[in-house]
């Protein structure tokens, strides 16, 4: 319910500001500002989250945005509203939004056995993808009808998020003795375990250059549907192809793990990702443009899967959140840049050239997997795992 609520208002931000704005480069500023987060307190978030209860921090996380969202209804239904208040909601979702996603990763294996694992990241990617699938059309569908409602259903998800975190009953994290290290000493720890693994490291450097492209493209993908005269529900409709594709994608990527080498799923997926994202610039179409970047959805849970299957087999719990952290830092840190970025490129060059130039960084980060002897010579997962004990 409440990753419905967020991809509704996933469209309903840019489309919301373009509405009152006419401007692509403040629809740009807009999801900056919701993904600023993940650049300034990923790091502190991991080590703060490592030391709390991690059940606490999801349910207070989830009071807030009800709240925030609740509040940006409101206005819409009473007031007047201005960009500044959308900025400022978009940013405290966004900063709860760190806080909650890293506790429920760092939870997860607690609530499902190691070797299910692999199993469950899947099921997890089917559900934001399914979220995906019914909540992209769902946004517009509702924005269509009227401005508030997006928001409105948004807060609801939240809350009902929050009821539905009561009753799970197993623990959330290991008993621990409570930290006496300065918290700056405990996100040094994350840092330092993520950069002596190679494969994770250049991994999440890999997964930051894709995750600014594709951020970027997002955001153009709407503003081209537009020019093209696009409704609101279409746009929905457009972006939901990339969550039935990655659906698809979640249903076997467990398998792929067991069986296809990580260098072939990393290096295979970016250039996949990219070879799509020119085909983008050549299509006239919205329902077209949705099913090229649904085929490429379909490569998101394979390579997530993958590299998540590394992290949980390797980070002990007591550190599982601070290396999270510290790899989506780097990883999610690009998606503000990219929000930004093109913001602007829309504004200055137009839709169609704006995606050629995103397909060519897209372009430019398969060829550095490519190049990557980490990336080529990584062993699979079970004999690394018996060259370093599992923690």
């Amino acid at each position: 319910m409440s990753t419905v609520g967020t991809r509704i208002t996933g469209v309903a931000y840019p489309l919301l500001v373009l509405a009152l704005t006419h401007s692509p480069a403040r629809a740009g500023i807009v999801g900056f500002a919701q993904s600023l987060p993940y650049m300034l307190f990923y790091l502190p978030a991991g080590a703060l989250v490592d030391r709390w209860n991690r059940k606490r921090v999801m349910l207070i996380a989830d009071a807030g945005r009800a709240l925030a969202l609740g509040s940006l209804a409101l206005v819409l239904a009473f007031g007047s509203l201005s960009l500044a208040q959308i900025v400022i909601v978009a940013f405290v979702e966004g900063s709860l939004f760190v806080f909650f996603s890293l506790a429920e990763s760092a939870a997860l294996p607690q609530i499902v056995p190691k070797e299910q694992l692999p199993t469950a990241v899947a099921q997890n990617q089917a559900r934001v993808q399914g979220a995906d699938l019914v909540g992209q059309p769902l946004g517009g569908a509702l924005f269509g009808i009227s401005r508030l409602l997006p928001f409105a259903a948004d807060a609801v998800s939240y809350a009902v998020s929050f009821v539905s975190l009561l009753f799970v009953r197993p623990a959330f994290q290991e008993e621990r003795v409570p930290s006496a290290a300065r918290l700056r000493a405990e996100i040094a720890e994350g840092i330092v375990w993520l950069w002596g693994r190679p494969f994770l490291r250049i991994a999440v450097l890999l997964v930051a250059g894709s995750n600014f492209a594709f951020s970027a493209i997002t955001l153009a993908l709407i503003v081209r549907a537009k020019d093209l005269g696009a409704s609101p529900g279409t746009i929905g409709i457009m972006l939901a192809f990339s969550g039935a594709g990655a659906i698809l994608g979640s249903f076997v990527a467990p398998w792929v793990q067991r069986h296809v080498h990580p260098k072939i799923v990393v290096i295979g997926a970016l250039w996949i990702w990219a070879v799509a994202a020119l085909g983008l610039s050549l299509l006239r179409s919205p329902l077209a443009l949705g099913a090229v970047w649904g085929f490429a959805g379909f490569f998101g849970p394979v390579f997530n899967v993958t590299f998540a299957s590394y992290r949980y087999a390797l980070v002990p719990d007591r550190l599982l959140a601070r290396v999270g952290s510290a790899a989506l830092v780097v990883a999610w840190g690009a998606i503000p840049l990219g929000q930004l970025t093109a913001g602007f490129l829309l504004q200055s060059l137009g839709s169609v050239k704006a995606i050629v130039v995103l397909a060519g960084v897209m372009v430019a980060v398969g060829v550095c997997a490519t190049a990557s002897r980490t990336i080529r010579t990584t062993p699979r997962l079970e004999d690394l795992v018996a060259l370093e004990p599992v923690p």
